[in-house]
């Protein structure tokens, strides 16, 4: 399988890696340096070939040289989720005889091409790919060791915070998909429950200003961003009695470990296939924005100057979705 999109869609990937498991036996995966973490400990996967697209292996002479490594293992088959360019060149360079992906992709470049359903969630249209027709929703899995437990465990020993404590995930790498009421949202929650910020080292400072807020009102807090490792915060996720999210990775971390969401959309909308979908998951939004959606994946910056999909969602409302998920009703 060649899946380089982001961190979110590898982990969508994954109901799609164990069908394919089913069929062939382990799959071999190439993705991006950032996501092989995520697929190496996998029990779907035998092996994860990093390609580091933007950077190492950038340009036609780095695809050439996978191209090579590729074509050497002598694959007899390739899966392609990810409707790339650069993904259907890879597998058709690497002289792979069978390459199977959506028709809205680059068929030209495939010899099995399957329709790619236009609704539903993403994880039931990556199954089509394997001509998979799921009759319940399947969760996205990850291969998290006792290592990563003992990581997690770790830095909730270290910053005197015990369970039951609330995860929040206030970053994305799209700008105009940050709720910006976390900090206010640790607030009001100080009373309640620890609270738990969680991200990549991008958002430490964001981790900092709700861990402020958290203590200021008498809580008890922790900034986790940057301290772990990718599967070392998806154990910690999945020992948080909730999290609250944007629309971005953590979500799909927290479905994969079976822990309630609480997910806050702004430009982006559930509609598009990405949101939580279990059975005591939340979603919160701003409905009737004309302006909404305004992309795909959310601009870094309102295009309208006003991001109110976001700006318009009080505190409030995101408390409300936490008591409809039942993961506090033990603190009551």
């Amino acid at each position: 399988m060649i899946q380089t999109a982001f961190l979110g869609d590898v982990v969508l990937t994954t109901p799609l890696l164990e069908a394919l498991a089913r069929r062939h036996g382990t799959v071999d995966v190439v993705t991006t340096p950032a996501a092989a973490p995520l697929l190496e400990t996998h029990p779907a996967v035998r092996r994860v070939i990093p390609y580091d697209k933007r950077r190492a292996d950038r340009g036609p002479g780095g695809l050439m040289r996978l191209a090579r490594t590729l074509r050497a293992t002598g694959y007899g088959i390739a899966y392609l989720p990810h409707r790339s360019l650069r993904s259907a060149v890879l597998a058709l360079l690497a002289g792979i005889p069978r390459r199977v992906g959506f028709q809205d992709g680059w068929p030209s470049l495939y010899t099995g091409v399957r329709p790619r359903p236009a609704t539903g969630h993403e994880i039931d249209r990556l199954l089509a790919l394997a001509d998979e027709r799921p009759h319940h929703q399947r969760a996205p899995s990850l291969g998290v060791t006792a290592g990563d437990h003992a990581a997690a465990e770790r830095v909730l020993r270290e910053t005197r915070v015990s369970a039951p404590f609330v995860a929040l995930a206030p970053g994305s790498i799209w700008g105009t998909k940050r709720w910006p009421g976390y900090a206010a949202l640790a607030e009001r929650l100080a009373g309640r429950a620890a609270v738990v910020a969680v991200g990549g080292p991008e958002d430490a400072a964001l981790g900092e200003e709700i861990v402020a807020a958290a203590v200021a009102a008498g809580g008890s807090a922790a900034n986790a961003c940057g301290r772990l490792a990718l599967r070392e915060a998806a154990a910690l996720i999945g020992r948080a009695a909730v999290l609250i999210t944007n629309d971005s990775a953590p979500l799909h971390f927290a479905a994969a470990l079976g822990t309630p969401v609480v997910a806050v959309f702004g430009p982006t909308v559930p509609a598009f296939g990405f949101g939580p979908r279990g059975p005591r998951d939340v979603i919160v939004e701003r409905m009737g924005l004309p302006c909404r959606p305004c992309s795909a994946h959310g601009p870094r910056t309102c295009p309208l100057g006003h991001h109110r999909c976001m700006r318009d969602i009080p505190v409030e409302d995101v408390l409300r979705a936490i008591e409809e998920t039942g993961a506090l009703r033990h603190r009551d």
